[in-house]
């Protein structure tokens, strides 16, 4: 059974950093693209960062690009989301997710991704 688990969410305040980790299972981690992607509550699930199998390919949202840092290590079957930065306009349920290809955002879509984790709330706010 394929499971993909996060962990790492929290409630902080604007400027603070969390770290996020997925933990995947039941399948060739090492052989999937990982992406991170965040739902706000009446917002539609949009993506926030990709990385490819060997991590030589890395891509992310402009509104993250420069606080987040997505990473990955596939001897622990593990993707980060490490955030900095953090904003109110951060707050989201965020996931990861595994497919083939780590695409460029504005051409990524959930779709495009097989496997998916439960997600883990990230709430920034004063």
């Amino acid at each position: 059974e394929v499971q993909l688990m996060e962990s790492g969410g929290g409630s902080v305040q604007p400027g603070e950093s969390l770290r996020l980790s997925c933990v995947g299972s039941g399948y060739d981690f090492s052989r999937y693209a990982m992406g991170w992607f965040r739902q706000a509550p009446g917002k539609e699930r949009e993506a926030v960062s990709c990385i490819s199998w060997n991590g030589n390919t890395i891509y992310y949202a402009d509104v993250v690009k420069g606080r987040f840092t997505i990473s990955r290590d596939n001897a622990k079957n593990t993707v980060y989301l490490q955030m900095n930065s953090l904003k109110p306009e951060d707050t989201a349920l965020y996931y990861c997710s595994a497919g083939y290809y780590c695409l460029p955002v504005p051409d990524s879509d959930p779709s495009d991704y097989l496997y998916w984790g439960q997600g883990t709330q990230v709430t920034v706010s004063s």
